[in-house]
């Protein structure tokens, strides 16, 4: 790949549905030339494919669901379970067996109101605790 592939992929992601004549002008090559290119870093794997990304909105009913697994390697459950269900989005939290301490579900509206429970329990977990954040993709009920 060469500085005119890296620049009609740098073309493509930001607006993958302009014209090859569009690119071609960018990247200063002919508009068959830029075609040729895009076919043929498709056909490497080097464009994998196209998306189109939407602005969906959480219906009000509709909430993200999330597991917190936090590993704190001896540091008391009791006070950080405390700190955790102060937050009316922390539903449940397991304190289970094995290398993973605390099993903590959560319901949110948006990833960033994640990213802001997690920095604020980053603060009161011991430097070498690890959380690992899951996300619900996909619910079964009986």
């Amino acid at each position: 790949m060469d500085h005119f592939d890296e620049k009609i992929i740098a073309a493509l992601k930001e607006n993958a549905r302009q014209s090859v004549s569009a690119i071609a002008e960018q990247v200063n090559l002919s508009r068959s030339a830029v075609s040729e290119r895009i076919k043929r870093l498709e056909e490497q794997g080097e464009i994998l494919g196209y998306q189109v990304l939407t602005a969906q909105k959480l219906s009000s009913n509709q909430q993200l669901k999330a597991y917190f697994q936090i590993s704190h390697g001896g540091f008391k459950c009791r006070p950080l379970v405390a700190f955790l269900m102060q937050y009316p989005e922390v539903k449940l939290c397991h304190g289970i067996s094995g290398e993973v301490d605390l099993l903590v579900y959560l319901e949110v509206d948006s990833m960033q109101r994640i990213h802001d429970i997690l920095a604020e329990l980053d603060d009161r977990l011991p430097e070498k605790a690890r959380v690992t954040t899951h996300m619900v993709l996909r619910e079964w009920r009986q």
